[in-house]
């Protein structure tokens, strides 16, 4: 306890110093301090590392700035010896190997080169959720291929993948991509016949238009797979706007064939083409200038055949 107050006193001493910005004395006190035996409690409890270190900023003498160095250095291997002590024990309850520093950088060193040579994979974007630029959306590569007909096929729809640097934000390789995407059609068709030609415009329009960007996105995200791009009809990659004015038509379609055969007339003066048949129904509608007579719409009620009667 003595020994805990004696070393107290010099540093409240030293903290004086400090504060009145004048160290002189101060080699007096540190010699003091080399002669006590410190130990690591003492150092704890007292904080005279800080006074010491303080003084030596402050002190522009060459031997209190020494001395004062090399106290510090002697507490720092005492600490340092202590935490080391504390970190085996605590390795040896918890039954943990023993493990060198050297190793551990090493392992560190090792994992880095793993991840830089593509050993670690990188963590997918979740379909549904907009992909971080940290994180890549991957695709398989293709085989490559020497036909001239497919790598332009497959550079054409890179360039359709890359419309609005959409590729960028997702985060993902458009060449891998696009490759995938040619060779289901390919392989589809077996040959780069008009068929495969035509398949491949489909989409690389699709994927260009600026007018349908959610099919391009759900393309690189992944929520479509590139086997299921390859065989989408042109009504399933529309975009939603085109689907609500087919739909309307549709309907307006529907709506009108319901009309003709409801509100029309029946009759038996007309003979269908298709059966034979002479249960028919008819509607008049004018489709041409006044002075023009009207046009006839005929229906037979037997097989469902329409044809216009002029």
């Amino acid at each position: 306890m003595a020994k805990n107050q004696e070393v107290e006193r010099i540093a409240k001493k030293l903290d004086k110093m400090v504060h009145k910005k004048n160290t002189e004395g101060a080699l007096d006190m540190l010699q003091e301090l080399k002669n006590i035996k410190m130990s690591l409690e003492t150092l704890q409890s007292t904080r005279v590392g800080m006074s010491v270190n303080a003084v030596r900023k402050l002190s522009s003498d060459e031997d209190v700035q020494t001395l004062a160095k090399t106290l510090i250095k002697s507490w720092k291997k005492l600490l340092d010896g202590s935490e080391g002590k504390s970190e085996e024990e605590k390795k040896k309850k918890d039954g943990s190997p023993l493990r060198s520093s050297s190793t551990s950088k090493d392992c560190g060193s090792g994992e880095k080169s793993m991840k830089k040579s593509g050993e670690i994979p990188t963590t997918p974007t979740s379909p549904n959720a907009p992909a971080l630029p940290s994180q890549v959306t991957s695709f398989p590569p293709a085989p490559v291929t020497a036909d001239s007909v497919r790598n332009k096929c497959r550079e054409l729809l890179v360039a359709a993948l890359q419309t609005d640097d959409d590729h960028k934000t997702i985060g993902v390789d458009c060449e891998h991509l696009a490759a995938q995407i040619e060779e289901h059609i390919f392989t589809e068709f077996k040959s780069t016949d008009m068929k495969y030609k035509t398949r491949l415009r489909s989409r690389i329009s699709n994927l260009k238009d600026q007018k349908n960007p959610d099919l391009r996105r759900n393309v690189l995200c992944g929520n479509i797979s590139p086997q299921r791009i390859a065989s989408m009809t042109a009504e399933e990659m529309a975009s939603a706007e085109l689907k609500q004015i087919r739909e309307a038509l549709t309907k307006e379609s529907i709506r009108e064939h319901q009309l003709s055969k409801v509100g029309g007339t029946e009759t038996d003066m007309f003979v269908c083409s298709a059966c034979h048949g002479k249960s028919c129904t008819y509607t008049q509608v004018q489709t041409r200038s006044a002075d023009e007579p009207m046009t006839t719409f005929v229906y037979c009620n037997s097989c469902g055949n329409r044809w216009k009667f002029c």
